[in-house]
C-alpha cells in the first residue's frame, strides 16, 4: 500500500449523472416561464453516488475534466474515421453505374 500525506495532487473525475428534477436541462419549466434548477445549481448534473448537488467550485472542475475527456474521445474518433475522397478521385475511378457496367461520371 502506497503511503501519501495530504490531498491528491491530481484532480480525479467524480461520477456524475443528470439531475432528476430538471433531467439535465438546468432549468425547470413553470407555467409561463423557465427558472434555473435549484437542486443542481443550474448545471444539470449531480453526484452519481449520493444524488446531491456538488459545490460550485468542485462542479466547475468536474465539468472541465469531463470536457477534456470527451474532447480527447472526439479527436481519436476523427483520427480513426476514414477520410472522404476528393471529387477528382471519385471521377477517375470506375463506379460501374453506367450502361453495361461502364463508368458513370454524371456529365
Amino acid at each position: 500500500m502506497k503511503k501519501s500525506h495530504g490531498p491528491s495532487l491530481k484532480a480525479t473525475p467524480i461520477p456524475l449523472k443528470w439531475c432528476p428534477i430538471c433531467k439535465g436541462k438546468a432549468v425547470t419549466k413553470r407555467v409561463f416561464h423557465e427558472l434555473p434548477c435549484t437542486e443542481c445549481h443550474a448545471s444539470g448534473w449531480v453526484s452519481a453516488e449520493t444524488g446531491e448537488p456538488l459545490p460550485v467550485e468542485i462542479l466547475v472542475t468536474q465539468l472541465g475534466l469531463m470536457l477534456n475527456i470527451y474532447q480527447q474521445r472526439i479527436i481519436t474518433l476523427e483520427r480513426d474515421w476514414p477520410r472522404a475522397s476528393s471529387a477528382a478521385d471519385q471521377y477517375s475511378q470506375n463506379n460501374r453505374r453506367g450502361a453495361g457496367g461502364t463508368n458513370y461520371t454524371g456529365d
